[in-house]
């Protein structure tokens, strides 16, 4: 059998394990329980994938995102590795074959989501499977008292019953010491090791600044930093704005969205990936699942509600270990939304009761039905017809999916399905009748096992390319067949909708557990003012701050965050930084020079001084200092 490193080198091609890896999956091997804190970017996945692959059986991947799971899973077939998700984009017969296949021992990695377990039919074949390992991803949605709980994650323990000594690896980038401790209870967790990997990034800059103008501010960073880079936006709308306006001044931009076709998704998301595009402007819908490592900038035009969210998102920058920037931009009014969104987040009681009856009303769900019923929810006209707050309904949605009511998704995506419905024997007469139709239903017949018996999910871009017709005549073609009842034909489906767990409530007793929601909100209360005191100019280390804040209490401070290099200039002071400021470019002079000439040509100023002047200037863009510590000035 391959050691760990032997099967990393293998599909991965990787020379060495990152910090903690190796140790995290030495305690899976010897059939431990295991937490594993690593920061975005830290290589999560190679934790549980390596032990899989050298293990008996199937590795059971929870995970809570469609688009994970189909990154992960893509990721995977392309090393050559066996791997299949159950998720909500799949249709009946797909799941009853995936599952089948993993029973026979197929699949390495099967992802699946936390809803997916608690069903019947899941059950049933897991009691068939063989199972080396569970990994549950996203780990901190398990607590509540975390910033993004997910009460399906509760029921993740339960399987310790169907799958007694099965060990347990659960990974997240971002809990806090209290959300850890409620890890460790809620998936029961008793011989278990915990693996911290630091949270320091040694090759980022993290920045603040108070921007007057943020668009004027983001185009000057864009235009000194080179390379590609992500901006995050709190709306849609934004995103939109910002990547026309950045386009406007010659800089490549896309917009990116959960509003946006799956198929236009897919196009910016392959065009940033691939450095078509430079930008990509968008909502925190984008990035997860995603490894670009040589982004060089990372800025949030807006600011996030807490540290978890913006330390997850700024850590996709500059994974291949290469000078990266953080940065977040705001004015005063950022400060006054963020001091008032602990009660935007959680309303009153009586609001959400309100929401909650009105929701039923635009269901039309009487009392005592609806649980397990799924419906299509318009989220625009819900709020026109009943004239609410569109904050206030997406807050107590979250209210409701947190208490166990509902569930809501945004960002549902089903593919198209199709089963026949007319006897065989019709076949042959169609194709007298109606010729044209026959090279999409042939390839139908020929492409899709079971369309005949179960409705099977379809691509109609796959079959176009199979037909050589353009995709919207085999759309089209389709839609004929399905008028002529020769086949039941329902087009892909990007609606939000709106699951109900129970049996729909009269609002007046609608359950709120009062106790349990008031101290969730007093921790988001706590959440955002930990991100109002990171904004702050001060002595402390940006870097440091953050680590500290997820309970790494060994980081140092970074030296090139903005506060440490305000810090490093303040000890020399104004006029004296000013004046070896002066000397240093007068020196280079548009020349290229090397650092130790420079210093030899300045033997009156203190070394350490004029080398804090350089660091300084080159995070602030003005002069570049290269690998072979040669210096030139910025044109």
């Amino acid at each position: 059998m391959l050691s760990p490193l032997s099967t990393l080198q293998k599909y991965w091609h990787y020379s060495t394990f990152r910090p903690q890896q190796e140790a995290i999956i030495q305690s899976v091997l010897a059939g431990k329980d295991t937490l594993a804190l690593l920061p975005t970017g830290g290589g999560k996945s190679i934790c549980y994938q390596v032990p899989a692959l050298m293990m008996e059986g199937v590795c059971l991947v929870v995970s809570p995102l469609i688009a994970l799971m189909k990154d992960q899973v893509a990721s995977l077939e392309k090393r050559g590795i066996s791997a299949a998700a159950l998720h909500s984009g799949i249709g009946y017969y797909d799941i009853i074959k995936t599952l089948q296949e993993a029973v026979a021992g197929k699949y390495v990695f099967l992802y699946v989501s936390p809803e997916r377990l608690q069903t019947e039919l899941f059950g049933e074949f897991l009691r068939e499977m063989t199972i080396s390992l569970v990994a549950v991803d996203e780990a901190h949605c398990i607590s509540q008292w975390g910033y993004d709980f997910r009460p399906s994650y509760l029921r993740i323990a339960e399987l310790r019953q169907t799958l007694p000594g099965v060990p347990i690896l659960a990974v997240t980038a971002s809990a806090t010491p209290v959300v850890e401790k409620d890890i460790i209870e809620k998936l029961e967790f008793e011989n278990y090791t915990i693996s911290r990997q630091s949270f320091e990034r040694p090759n980022v800059s993290f920045s603040v600044f108070n921007a007057e103008s943020k668009i004027n501010k983001l185009i000057e960073i864009l235009n000194n930093v080179p390379g590609s880079s992500i901006v995050y936006c709190r709306n849609r709308k934004t995103t939109k704005q910002v990547a026309q306006l950045l386009t406007l001044q010659g800089i490549e931009a896309a917009f990116y969205h959960a509003g946006l076709p799956q198929e236009e998704r897919s196009v910016k998301q392959d065009a940033w990936i691939n450095n078509t595009t430079r930008v990509i402007v968008c909502t925190n819908a984008f990035g997860m699942g995603i490894d670009k490592p040589d982004v060089r900038t990372v800025i949030h035009y807006d600011v996030p509600d807490c540290l978890e969210s913006y330390y997850q998102e700024a850590g996709r920058v500059g994974r291949d270990g290469l000078k990266a920037y953080a940065v977040l931009l705001y004015h005063s009014e950022d400060i006054t939304a963020l001091e008032a969104l602990p009660d935007v987040r959680f309303p009153s009681v009586y609001d959400i009761k309100k929401v909650y009856q009105a929701l039923a009303d635009f269901l039309q769900i009487p009392v005592g039905i609806g649980e397990d019923m799924y419906f299509d929810f318009d989220l625009g006209g819900f709020v026109k017809n009943f004239q609410l707050d569109l904050f206030l309904v997406i807050n107590t949605l979250k209210v409701l999916e947190q208490e166990g009511h509902l569930a809501f998704n945004e960002n549902i995506f089903i593919p198209s399905q199709i089963c026949f419905t007319a006897p065989k024997n019709l076949l042959n007469d169609l194709e007298q009748s109606h010729p044209a139709l026959e090279p999409v239903m042939k390839c139908l017949l020929r492409t899709y096992e079971g369309i005949y018996d179960n409705r099977v999910s379809i691509n109609e871009n796959f079959i176009a390319k199979l037909t050589r017709m353009p995709v919207d005549k085999v759309r089209n073609d389709l839609h004929q067949l399905n008028a002529l009842n020769i086949i039941e034909y329902l087009p892909q489906k990007e609606t939000p909708q709106i699951h109900f767990l129970l049996n729909r409530a009269p609002s007046e007793f609608l359950y709120i557990n009062n106790q349990a929601y008031r101290q969730r909100k007093k921790l988001f209360e706590q959440r955002t003012q930990a991100m109002l005191t990171f904004m702050q100019p001060s002595q402390a280390c940006r870097s440091k701050y953050i680590a500290n804040y997820f309970g790494d209490t060994m980081a140092k401070e970074c030296g090139i965050c903005d506060n440490c290099l305000r810090k490093k200039s303040k000890h020399m002071g104004r006029d004296e930084y000013a004046d070896i400021e002066q000397r240093v470019l007068f020196a280079i002079n548009g020349a290229t020079i090397n650092v130790k000439t420079l210093l030899a040509n300045l033997p009156d100023i203190d070394k350490e001084k004029t080398w804090k002047v350089l660091e300084h200037l080159q995070s602030e863009r003005k002069i570049d200092i290269d690998g072979m510590g040669l210096v030139s000035k910025r044109q």
